[in-house]
């Protein structure tokens, strides 16, 4: 049943997303708890996503791994909206323009390296060094903080606390990041097998849907 409920939400966030940034850019009031918690919450979908992915791979649930991975994907959901700050609207149309193409290629090269270990069925032991390595953690923490880079950048333009704002993403990613690899964990130990390239295809759908977002395809879609 939890399970059930989390891939509701999962659902329901995929189809918010792409609005969270538009929201921003029109609102011209202080944001309630409320609706920053729902946007961080919208924002970690994508590392949930990612989390649940590096669960599947991995035999034994391991809290050193829940923790990596927590700390990988809610520490760039805290430094990229303070980039974005800082950058400021000079750099909107760069963000707009180019960073969904870079999240879907980080994505879609950590994604196919998955496939292709878990097709030529390497050692689970290299296996387990290989999935906190430091490049690929940190290719999936800029991956799937891209929006929160766009957040930070809309953060500017109204008035919010930025530092108090940033740790309640942060924190929220971290919660669902623990969650994702419980989540994959479960589910990799009874499918061993194909948990590899379950993985590998969830993280290249992932970035195809930061690209479809981008590409307003996604949108679209939503109001048909």
């Amino acid at each position: 049943m939890f399970v059930t409920v989390l891939m509701v939400a999962k659902v329901w966030f995929f189809l918010l997303q792409p609005k969270i940034i538009l929201f921003l850019r029109h609102k011209s009031i202080e944001m309630s708890f409320l609706e920053l918690l729902l946007i961080a919450i919208g924002l970690s979908m994508d590392a949930f996503s990612v989390s649940i992915c590096k669960g599947l791979t991995t035999k034994k649930f391991s809290w050193r791994m829940a923790i990596i991975c927590a700390l990988w994907f809610g520490g760039f959901q805290v430094l990229m909206p303070v980039i974005g700050y800082f950058l400021g609207a000079q750099f909107e149309d760069f963000i707009d323009s180019y960073a969904h193409w870079i999240a879907f290629g980080l994505l879609f090269l950590v994604g196919a390296n998955m496939i292709r270990e878990a097709v030529w069925d390497e050692k689970e032991e290299d296996k387990e060094s290989n999935s906190l390595d430091f490049k690929t953690m940190f290719f999936l923490a800029i991956a799937t903080s891209i929006d929160a880079l766009a957040v930070g950048v809309s953060f500017a333009c109204i008035q919010v606390k930025l530092w108090s704002s940033v740790l309640i993403i942060g924190l929220t990613t971290f919660v669902f990041s623990v969650l994702g690899v419980k989540i994959g964990n479960v589910f990799g130990s009874k499918y061993e097998k194909s948990a590899g390239i379950i993985g590998g295809i969830i993280l290249i759908l992932i970035g195809l849907k930061i690209l479809l977002e981008h590409l307003g395809v996604i949108s679209n879609f939503a109001h048909v």
